[in-house]
């Protein structure tokens, strides 16, 4: 993975194409309607998704902002808190079983020791703090996992408490293309920039 520096960037240049395109044959809400039609089973799929997405180091925003196209604002949002929180659970479960060895084949050294500082030095709020740096949930769960002293309720609960701010920002985001207003736009993509900036002014702090 660590090899791979621009899949990363492709996969994301693939899924803003992705998500673009389905916003544009779903003008009509035909496809929605389709996906809405499929009921329960749908749903079901559909947490699962994003279970898998939160699995992997790409952004979830774009799936999110389907989801929000398909079943609304608040009932997106909960889908994809439920897919999060569903990869949280079993990220823990295998940084536990395969240990830190493991996990630093997945993670640069540098970003598993910012991590694991963070969360030495600060406990459960620096477990807090290090889920709004701009790095992957994925690696911080991971390099969580794997800290014997983080227990699995701060480590569960920081995780589907720090995700609110983004989603924030990305049904504002929403609005805006919904309702083709750039003030929601604007005020949505500012939002996830000051999230991003603190986590910056955050990440800098550490090695100071």
């Amino acid at each position: 993975m660590k090899n791979n520096k621009f899949l990363p960037a492709l996969f994301l240049v693939l899924t803003t194409i992705f998500v673009a395109a389905f916003f544009y044959f779903d003008r009509a809400n035909t496809l929605s309607l389709v996906i809405m039609n499929l009921g329960w089973p749908g749903t079901i799929i559909a947490t699962l998704l994003m279970a898998l997405l939160c699995m992997t180091p790409l952004p979830s925003e774009g799936l999110l902002l389907m989801f929000m196209k398909v079943y609304g604002v608040l009932p997106g949002i909960l889908l994809s808190w439920a897919g999060l929180n569903i990869s949280t659970l079993v990220i823990f479960v295998i940084a536990r079983r395969y240990g830190q060895g493991w996990v630093k084949k997945i993670l640069t050294a540098e970003r598993f020791t910012l991590i694991n500082d963070w969360i030495e030095r600060k406990g459960t709020p620096g477990l807090f703090a290090v889920r709004l740096l701009p790095v992957p949930a994925l690696a911080v769960n991971f390099a969580a996992g794997v800290i014997p002293s983080i227990n699995f309720w701060p480590y569960f609960w920081t995780a589907a408490v720090s995700i609110f701010p983004y989603y924030l920002g990305t049904s504002l985001m929403f609005m805006g293309i919904a309702n083709q207003s750039w003030y929601w736009l604007l005020i949505g993509g500012v939002s996830i920039l000051i999230i991003g900036v603190i986590g910056y002014v955050l990440k800098k702090r550490s090695y100071a």
